[in-house]
């Protein structure tokens, strides 16, 4: 049986934030962000408002939209030097061309709004790309490399 996520615990630092992870972040993804240091700490399951598309082993969030579907994920409480790793794994750029802008906006996680973090792939990278019908990535692709 799957260990069960850590609880709610004070804040790491002052300068905490918290994000949400919607596909390979997610626990057992292939990126998981239980396994980067520093260590983050889980908050609890939250939605947004958005398309995910299959990108091609990952997926990409659109927010809003006229297809809009609840996307599902995990949010948890970083530090500023894991939110620079978290950065590196989405590739951010300054320009246009990144594959991924960082926004923040509030997520709902157990019916309160909380300030998070989102990664949301950059429109030009999903023009032909596999809409999943529903927010839930793990779900759609359960087995990641």
């Amino acid at each position: 049986m799957p260990e069960s996520p850590a609880p709610p615990e004070a804040a790491h630092s002052p300068d905490a934030r918290h994000v949400f992870v919607y596909g390979t972040l997610r626990r057992g993804g292939s990126n998981d962000i239980n396994r980067l240091v520093p260590a983050p700490r889980y908050v609890g399951m939250g939605e947004v408002q958005g398309c995910l598309y299959r990108i091609d082993w990952y997926p990409g969030l659109t927010l809003g939209g006229q297809d809009a579907v609840t996307v599902v994920g995990e949010v948890y409480e970083i530090d500023p030097p894991l939110e620079a790793v978290l950065d590196e794994i989405e590739c951010i750029d300054d320009g246009p061309d990144s594959e991924y802008f960082k926004r923040e906006l509030p997520v709902e996680v157990d019916g309160r709004p909380i300030l998070c973090l989102v990664y949301e792939v950059n429109p030009e990278r999903v023009r032909g790309k596999q809409l999943i019908g529903h927010g839930d990535w793990i779900l759609f692709h359960p087995a990641q490399p």
